[in-house]
């Protein structure tokens, strides 16, 4: 017993194929049957927030000083809650390490369906120990939201509600290839956290300052021993560049999910997480769901005040059986956002909202603007696609605009090459003509949305396309004729901003990824993420764009019929 909790370390959990996982366990000190927070990754349990992700909990602490208030925060980790803040509250919180990171032995392969299966059946152990009541709930960021997605659709019998935080679902689209363009973030995730965690690291990995322990295991093995015994994360994701069984096998199906769920998007995922949030919450078969929407950094708001009230209020009434009023919480949370990181916290009964103002902002190619009407005469803009592109901007607003919402666009393009990148930066200028840019979950200085489509993979799903929300296959690849002009429909991250009377809006298209040019701060130069505006969300792989296919010039054609456009949410006020 310490800090007012049973605690067990690296308590054996036994998998169908004989594999013993272990996980840590923290329970009351007064003998009970209590409610269970499980989580089940690849970050190793035993890794302390402060030693691991020094940068993240510095800001995270400066920002929300209330974290280190009732806590030691000696058994803080990346991504999952703190113990202390819930054992007292009749919680039992178990940290399983996913197989073969950590203290679990195994061979290791990120996000794999040998992993939900494990999972599974970790919930199902947690749900019959004499310590619990038999409801385990879900709640972590990240690796240990997206999980919560794809176990919830096996129905684990003992699984009572979900908080995915912050988590994808739809590997393909939301993170792996952002409109099939091949996203490298997994390339620098699994040197910085992954490799480092790994079981056999043994004496080389860092020590669990609780325990004087390797967080990586009690053996140390070579580093030959090491690679045979995990993927390459980021090549296996190269070798599948179409939406294939590889794909589907390790995406969620949302029409299984049935249990409660609060789902808490960020405004500034920028192509990680916010998209499976969302659809999550539009598409899960679940009676009872609830949408929570956030900006600021990827981990901050989880472990803050705010955050905290509203997991305990939800969890209070679906594992406790508490009578909170959380039944009467309307279905949609929306922390609207303004210049200068202000939010104003709004309750909506869905999403999109009903009241939405769709408006098409026509692309002008000749003079470069949008407008509310489509331009009458035929033109076209050329731009070099690894050049800066092309920008078109909305004269100044009258008066205050809410945009809230998914976006799309539709372009007619064609190249001197077989195929082309589009990247669609959705961007907001103040009067003085500055760019203003937010707080990104992983970047400090994000655009207010963004878009991406590879013209080869242009064809549309008819029943799953939206108008605010098209829908590519992915599965083959019409390549292009040069010259040729094609319509694309782009889907943009849904996002939200209140656009102050006399800013303007602007489209930017290009062939590149989108990098902010103006002054950035301390924290955008050191943390490993922050690629001025992406946030390790980098599309420069090579292997899958390669300079001679890519690297070409781009045309955007408008009149004689075509009309381009960038669909945006206004929002008129609650009535």
């Amino acid at each position: 017993m310490r800090d007012g909790m049973r605690i067990t370390w690296h308590q054996p959990i036994l998998m169908d194929d004989g594999t013993v996982l272990r996980a840590d366990v923290f329970r009351p000190i007064e003998d009970g049957k209590y409610p269970v927070i499980l989580t089940y990754g690849i970050y190793g349990k035993g890794v302390a927030y402060q030693d691991g992700y020094p940068l993240q909990w510095a800001k995270m602490v400066t920002d929300y000083p209330e974290i280190l208030e009732g806590s030691t925060n000696k058994y803080q980790n990346w991504e999952v809650t703190d113990p202390e803040r819930w054992v007292p509250d009749g919680y039992v919180c178990v940290r399983v390490d996913s197989r073969g990171a950590g203290w679990s032995p195994g061979f290791m392969q990120p996000n794999s369906p040998t992993e939900i299966e494990d999972l599974y059946r970790c919930i199902e152990w947690a749900g019959t120990e004499p310590w619990s009541n038999g409801k385990v709930g879900m709640l972590g960021i990240s690796y240990y939201a997206r999980n919560q997605w794809r176990v919830a659709g096996l129905q684990p019998p003992h699984l009572a509600a979900i908080i995915p935080w912050e988590g994808a679902n739809d590997p393909y689209r939301d993170s792996g290839y952002h409109g099939g363009i091949l996203s490298q973030f997994q390339e620098l995730w699994s040197k910085v956290q992954v490799v480092n965690v790994q079981y056999g690291r043994g004496d080389g990995a860092r020590t669990n300052p609780n325990t004087g322990e390797s967080v990586a295991g009690p053996v140390t093995l070579s580093d030959e021993e090491l690679a045979a015994n995990r993927v390459n994360a980021y090549e296996e994701l190269k070798g599948h560049p179409l939406d294939d069984d590889w794909h589907r096998a390790r995406a969620a199906d949302l029409s299984l999910v049935t249990v409660p769920v609060l789902t808490c998007a960020n405004w500034g995922g920028q192509g990680i997480h916010p998209r499976g949030n969302f659809n999550g919450f539009i598409e899960a078969a679940s009676e009872q769901k609830w949408l929570e929407v956030h900006g600021d950094s990827h981990w901050s708001l989880f472990s803050s005040g705010y955050g905290l009230d509203l997991q305990k209020r939800f969890f209070d009434h679906f594992l406790k059986g508490i009578a909170n009023g959380w039944e009467a919480t309307p279905p949609v949370m929306l922390n609207v956002r303004h210049p200068g990181e202000k939010f104003v916290l709004r309750y909506e009964n869905e999403w999109p909202l009903a009241r939405t103002e769709w408006t098409k902002l026509y692309v002008d190619p000749q003079n470069r603007q949008l407008s509310l009407e489509a331009p009458a005469v035929k033109s076209s803009v050329t731009y070099e696609a690894l050049g800066d592109g092309v920008t078109f901007r909305f004269p100044p607003f009258d008066s205050d605009t809410e945009l809230t919402g998914p976006m799309a666009a539709k372009l007619f393009v064609s190249s001197d090459t077989e195929d082309a990148d589009l990247f669609l930066i959705v961007r907001v200028f103040d009067p003085d003509g500055h760019e203003v840019t937010f707080m990104g979950s992983t970047d400090p200085n994000t655009p207010i949305a963004n878009g991406w489509l590879r013209v080869s993979h242009r064809k549309l799903d008819p029943d799953r396309s939206l108008p605010y929300r098209p829908y590519h296959p992915h599965d083959r690849v019409e390549a292009l004729t040069p010259g040729v002009v094609y319509e694309c429909d782009v889907e943009i991250l849904a996002s939200c901003l209140v656009i102050p009377a006399g800013w303007e809006l602007a489209l930017t298209v290009r062939g590149k990824d989108y990098e902010y040019d103006g002054e950035v701060g301390e924290f955008a130069k050191t943390f490993h993420y922050a690629t001025r505006g992406t946030g390790g969300m980098t599309h420069n792989d090579r292997d899958d764009r390669p300079l001679d296919t890519f690297g070409g010039m781009v045309t955007l054609h408008a009149g004689d019929g075509r009309e381009p456009y960038l669909l945006v949410p206004v929002i008129p006020p609650q009535e």
